[in-house]
């Protein structure tokens, strides 16, 4: 009887398209369906956010939500303006780090470089919480709470160990006969690096930038911990702490603040796709 239960998909080529689109389909809604349900939400008003059962669509399709985030200035607006300046700074600060890191241990020969080389990689393995009480308490004692020079520096931190290893992958990459003919021609070390090596990976240079901006961007652990002040906090735990309390849920409030939140993301992965794409892909193969 099994046997006869036995058969190739390959025989019945239109049974097996027709499983495999329900299949897409299936797995479709089940990745966009929270962004769905954050669009639907962010235009409801609040006491339709509970209704039971749910309003999947709308009933009554209010903007009052969106106008509440963009005109609170302690609130929503000033989250997010902590989290543009700290995810940009972290994104700079990781991409000036890096570039030089990543060239030195591609090219420069020095004693015990791969074992450096994997201990940055380590390094990425521990979890941000062990060390967060240890860097509070350092943070205290140097007065770099409550800082924007202080979130940028914590996550620069964490961002570091992957764009040394992908930029070292790209930096090795750059055929060495280049090199060799600047260094005929007269040019220095960091003159083939700025005149160069950079140009011929910027795609990566812009991998590592965006892994930078969204791991300070999304970063909720460093951002709650380092900061006390209302008003130096980002985007994660700022919602936490306004939108979700003992007494109160403003989950329409917070699906609007999320859809506006979501789009400087979305921008950024739209214009910078094409390089994202090279930088990810190149990063993943050499090295």
């Amino acid at each position: 009887m099994l046997a006869r239960l036995d058969f190739d998909l390959d025989q019945y080529p239109r049974f097996k398209s027709t499983a495999m689109a329900i299949l897409l389909v299936v797995m479709m809604l089940f990745i966009f369906f929270p962004t769905f349900w954050m669009l639907s939400t962010s235009l409801k008003p609040n006491e339709d956010a509970f209704a039971v059962p749910p309003k999947w669509v709308p009933e009554t399709v209010t903007l009052k939500n969106y106008e509440t985030q963009l005109n609170d200035r302690s609130g929503f607006r000033n989250y997010f303006q902590n989290g543009v300046i700290v995810s940009l700074g972290t994104a700079l600060v990781s991409i000036i780090v890096a570039m030089p890191a990543g060239y030195a241990f591609a090219r420069l020969r020095f004693r015990a470089k791969r074992t450096l080389l994997l201990i940055i990689l380590a390094s990425q393995m521990f979890p941000a919480v062990i060390i967060v009480i240890t860097l509070y308490s350092l943070y205290r004692e140097i007065k770099l709470l409550d800082s924007y020079a202080g979130l940028i520096l914590a996550f620069t931190s964490f961002s570091i160990p992957f764009s040394v290893w992908m930029l070292r992958g790209f930096c090795e990459s750059v055929p060495e006969e280049i090199e060799e003919a600047a260094f005929v021609d007269g040019c220095s070390r960091i003159g083939i690096l700025w005149r160069i090596v950079i140009p011929l990976i910027r795609p990566g240079m812009i991998a590592v930038g965006l892994f930078s901006f969204l791991n300070a961007w999304n970063n909720l652990l460093f951002a709650l911990s380092l900061t006390t002040r209302l008003d130096m906090r980002t985007i994660p735990p700022g919602f936490l702490l306004t939108y979700v309390g003992e007494f109160q849920y403003k989950w329409s409030d917070m699906f609007a603040g999320s859809v506006l939140v979501t789009l400087p993301t979305v921008i950024l992965f739209i214009g910078l796709q094409r390089f994202l794409v090279r930088g990810l892909m190149a990063g993943a193969v050499k090295g």
